[in-house]
């Protein structure tokens, strides 16, 4: 967790407008609510001198993350940027409900039509940041911080990746399954292989693992051991054809799908939920493994693995090495909210609302 903690503290450089690749229609309004920019064609006639003073806040404990996207956005779009003062928390930070993370003062009309594209980056960005974040204290339960892969590339649009990547970094996910995801922190994407590599060697995981090993000797093999539903079989197969070249073994099972193992042990069955990825079958494997000298092997689980679900295997302590999710990180489980609380240096904001002013903020030069 110690690197999670240094991002925690602020101990790293803010992202500039050179990393990200935005979409110059923000600058005409197209991504912005429509009373956004009626409401700045109405300050530009009638009130275009008053400063507004917005602050944005969210309602949970969470891992802030889209700061420096904003920062970069605002100095991108906004008019007159450089008369705007932005003071903001960082990336990493955690916040509370209620703190404001960042505040900007200026005219209205200079940059008040980007007040629903800030709230949808800062939503966005901490939830998936804190999301990841949840996940992987929860695969340290045992005191043994357990890898955690962000595998959401299948699960949301193509466009979203580089973003989401960057805030599963910043919430503590080890790697990222595309390249994509690892853009803006300038790392490359990991992993070996699929169902289909397999399912093109007739569902021959030692053809597919030679195949494999023979084009990417430099990678750690880990073979996908679900594809014939018989993780167990062909965990051994794959462990006895390769020694200590295979690194790993990867459980898939769908939720669906009951392993055949459990089928040649019906007299296991009446206690627990046998579908899927399950405790048991991770029992069963890591002892098969060891009978025949493999401790070597590390086993990584995948499939609709979510935060309550890796914490129940610690619990357990089920012999997991490494956990790879997708889906259950990328929902959006915060809302950040911006108000304008101050006009002309005087509180005026709306009922229920005022300015809250937060000293851990660092004014942006």
């Amino acid at each position: 967790m110690k690197e999670i903690e240094l991002k925690m503290q602020g101990e790293i450089k803010r992202l500039t407008n050179k990393t990200f690749k935005f979409d110059e229609r923000i600058r005409e309004g197209w991504f912005s609510a429509v009373y956004f920019l009626k409401t700045k064609e109405i300050v530009q006639e009638f009130f275009p001198d008053n400063i507004v003073t917005m602050q944005f806040f969210q309602k949970q404990n969470a891992v802030l993350c889209g700061t420096d996207e904003v920062i970069a956005l605002i100095k991108t779009f906004a008019a007159n940027p450089d008369e705007l003062e932005i003071s903001s928390l960082k990336d990493g930070d955690k916040i509370s409900p209620f703190e404001t993370v960042m505040t900007i003062t200026g005219r209205y009309q200079d940059f008040g039509f980007l007040e629903g594209v800030i709230d949808g980056i800062l939503s966005r960005r901490t939830s998936v940041a804190t999301n990841v974040y949840n996940v992987v204290k929860a695969a340290a339960l045992t005191g043994v911080q357990k890898p955690v892969i962000f595998m959401g590339d299948r699960d949301d649009h193509f466009t979203q990746q580089a973003g989401d990547g960057y805030a599963a970094y910043i919430g503590g996910a080890t790697a990222q399954a595309t390249h994509a995801m690892n853009e803006w922190w300038g790392k490359e994407g990991i992993g070996t292989m699929p169902h289909a590599l397999i399912q093109l060697f007739n569902g021959d995981i030692v053809a597919a693992c030679e195949a494999y090993i023979q084009k990417y000797p430099e990678d750690d093999l880990i073979a996908l051991v679900d594809y014939n539903n018989d993780a167990i079989t062909d965990a051994l197969k794959a462990a006895r054809a390769f020694g200590d070249t295979l690194r790993g073994v990867r459980v898939d099972t769908s939720r669906t799908m009951i392993d055949k193992y459990f089928v040649r042990n019906q007299h296991l069955l009446g206690t627990f939920d046998p579908r899927g990825v399950n405790a048991e079958l991770i029992y069963a494997l890591r002892k098969a493994l060891d009978d025949e000298g493999f401790n070597h092997v590390q086993i990584v689980v995948s499939g609709g693995f979510t935060e309550e679900r890796i914490t129940r295997f610690e619990q357990g302590n089920v012999p997991v090495d490494m956990y790879g999710v997708g889906s259950s990180l990328l929902k959006i489980s915060v809302s950040f909210t911006g108000d304008n609380v101050l006009l002309n240096g005087n509180h005026q904001a709306k009922e229920g609302r005022r300015y809250r002013p937060n000293p851990r903020l660092e004014k942006v030069e």
